[in-house]
């Protein structure tokens, strides 16, 4: 008896301004970038319902992001028939002629930046190392561009950089973030922080740069919550490790306005390391895993 033929593995690249969307997930009766795309894709590959994606972080409702990635799975027959040749150098060519039909339909909010034949072994979850995302805070010690003032959120009051850079210390390493997170029933609220950096931009504006190997719901935007705080002297950055501590949420780190955050980068690791990461991932986080 012959092994079942394998389907094809898309992985597609893709940034979006998340203003219009109740977040990645699909939800029934509310727009979401999950269900926009899985909609495109079934009308171009003419499927009766829409193949389910696989996303490297599920951001939240109005959360941007420049640079998701996601795989799909396609069975073999249908993506030979919409490449229209069976030999596999016509490849290259059908999956340009997706990602510019998936352009085609798609709103202007929401970019395909690349689309390829995913290397064996990916996940566009489990084989990630690491997601980046950047919370950006214009306040009063800077002009207010009103050209991104839906990517930035505009504080009133001013805020001391050193403060908050010291209060981000204690961040990094692996740490229960159950006091900085909505925890979901069943779901671990552990995750390894890799970097929190903030700086000031040209302009004037705060940048809290924050990578960790995942997310939970709501997290980042807590953290910077509790480092304004800290940063408006409301807290000593000392306060942040207490937090850590904590194992219920902590009503002072506020969850800040979601349109100030924005996923960067995914991290992968080398193709021949793919299949090892994703294991690995899927032992560690389960079912419950988030980006």
């Amino acid at each position: 008896m012959h092994d079942a033929v394998p389907p094809v593995r898309l992985r597609l690249d893709l940034a979006y301004d998340g203003a219009g969307f109740h977040g990645w997930a699909a939800q029934p009766g509310l727009r979401t970038v999950q269900g926009d795309v899985e909609a495109a894709l079934a009308r171009i590959l003419r499927f009766a319902a829409p193949p389910r994606t696989t996303v490297a972080g599920r951001t939240d409702a109005g959360v941007h992001a420049r640079a998701q990635v996601l795989h799909v799975d396609i069975a073999r027959p249908a993506w030979h028939a919409f490449a229209a040749l069976k030999a596999p150098k016509a490849s290259g060519e059908a999956v340009l002629r997706l990602l510019r039909r998936l352009n085609a339909l798609l709103s202007a909010d929401v970019r395909v930046l690349s689309a390829a034949i995913a290397p064996r072994g990916f996940d566009a979850r489990f084989s990630a190392l690491s997601r980046r995302y950047c919370y950006r805070i214009a306040d009063e010690s800077c002009a207010l561009d009103p050209l991104t003032r839906g990517q930035v959120l505009w504080h009133r009051r001013p805020l001391d950089l050193e403060r908050m850079a010291l209060g981000a210390e204690p961040l990094v390493g692996e740490h229960d973030f159950a006091a900085l997170s909505r925890p979901r029933v069943g779901a671990s609220t552990v995750r390894r922080i890799l970097d929190a950096t903030l700086r000031r931009t040209s302009t004037g504006s705060i940048e809290l740069w924050i990578e960790a190997d995942a997310f939970c719901h709501s997290m980042v935007r807590s953290i910077a919550g509790a480092l304004v705080a800290v940063g408006e002297a409301r807290r000593d950055p000392t306060w942040m490790a207490e937090v850590l501590t904590k194992t219920t949420r902590e009503s002072a780190a506020t969850a800040m306005p979601a349109h100030g955050l924005t996923l960067e980068a995914v991290r992968y690791p080398p193709d021949t390391d793919l299949a090892a990461a994703a294991e690995a991932h899927r032992r560690l986080r389960g079912p419950v895993f988030r980006g």
